[in-house]
């Protein structure tokens, strides 16, 4: 096994750090949710995962929280990522592959805009509480 320079370690040591900063909840008004349910992940979720993890680093996003959670009961829909973003309403998008995670990023997250034939889920405009 090859020897690890100086300069090995501190780049290590960066690319945790930035990890670890990804996972920090300080910080982030955008929350981005995989559904990693067993039906998920049969369905692709772990690449979903890593294209929307891409995508949040590609464009530099520090504001944006992303985890994973169980099962969100629509199996027939997966993979499925919910965005929690301020300003707009919590949606679930379903069958969200590499592309979709792009999309979800560039305009839903940067752009505010709702990618409507990809929306499984959002709450009733009359349950929606303003103020």
């Amino acid at each position: 096994m090859a020897k690890l320079t100086l300069e090995d370690l501190r780049k290590m040591r960066g690319e945790k750090q930035k990890a670890m900063e990804m996972r920090d909840t300080s910080n982030k008004d955008v929350q981005v949710i995989v559904g990693m349910g067993t039906c998920g992940i049969a369905a692709g979720a772990k690449d979903t995962f890593t294209a929307l993890v891409d995508a949040i680093n590609e464009k530099g996003l520090t504001n944006v929280l992303i985890r994973q959670t169980g099962c969100m009961g629509l199996c027939h829909s997966e993979p499925t990522v919910e965005v929690v973003a301020p300003g707009m309403p919590a949606v679930i998008y379903g069958h969200v592959d590499a592309a979709t995670a792009k999309e979800v990023v560039e305009k839903h997250i940067i752009g505010h805009e709702l990618i409507n034939d990809k929306i499984l889920d959002r709450p009733s405009i009359d349950i929606i509480k303003h103020g």
